[in-house]
């Protein structure tokens, strides 16, 4: 089985002074399969410390008059390997449509920067059975004309899961990520994209969660800000 993937995904948080005292904590990670998202100013600290590094967010264009966002191409330039695009916060706070997301994916893998594609139901479309529908829309419409399927992740986030430290069971968790990759083999036969679980993952919970094989790895947000934690997360992940 190949190995895990773990994300973490620091999203607006922390100054320069506590990212250096996070990096003193959190030491060397020489796993590959270990990616730092930090927020993209600090981009270049993690780089330094030659950790695999992805982005919080790209544009849908190379270049031009954007103040603010950031291409696939300039994260490419620095030594960026991954971005995460749809989360859930950026769908709801920034109101992103699944086309607009659509457009961020085609570009990222123009420029060899593997998407990490968030999905996920809220609470209300969840009580309302509306799981299946709605990611069946986001994953049908985040793949659309997409050719390099191979380096496409996706990330199941269930949006009623992100830090308010309610989990799924495991038995919801294989169910739902079963049901994403039927939807992406129905897409893309015999593909080998990863499928992730997100959402009040945490150093308690891992344990239990890493018994899903059907799980092809964790983005791991506010555990991710704590160097000890995250470390134990990681270590349980390749134990196992």
């Amino acid at each position: 089985m190949e190995n895990k993937l773990i994300v973490a995904n620091h999203k607006m948080n922390m100054t320069a002074s506590e990212i250096n005292e996070f990096l003193k904590e959190l030491g060397k990670i020489n796993n590959k399969n270990v990616v730092i998202c930090p927020t993209s100013i600090y981009i270049p600290y993690f780089l330094k410390k030659k950790f695999q590094v992805g982005i919080q967010n790209t544009f849908i264009h190379e270049k031009g008059a954007y103040t603010g966002e950031v291409s696939p191409m300039q994260a490419k330039s620095l030594g960026v390997n991954y971005t995460i695009l749809g989360h859930s916060e950026r769908r709801m706070y920034l109101e992103e449509s699944d086309t607009f997301i659509n457009k961020k994916v085609l570009e990222a893998l123009n420029y060899d920067l593997k998407p990490i594609i968030c999905i996920g139901e809220t609470l209300e479309e969840r009580n309302m059975l509306k799981t299946d529908k709605i990611l069946k829309r986001q994953v049908i419409n985040a793949l659309r004309d997409v050719a390099k399927i191979e380096e496409v992740i996706i990330a199941y986030e269930p949006i009623w899961a992100i830090g308010t430290g309610v989990v799924p069971t495991n038995k919801e968790i294989k169910a739902t990520i079963s049901y994403i990759k039927t939807i992406i083999n129905g897409l893309y036969p015999n593909n080998k994209v990863k499928v992730l679980y997100g959402g009040s993952v945490t150093e308690k919970n891992i344990k239990e969660l890493n018994k899903i094989k059907e799980v092809d790895g964790y983005l791991v947000g506010g555990a991710s800000l704590k160097p000890q934690a995250f470390l134990n997360i990681i270590e349980v992940v390749d134990s196992q």
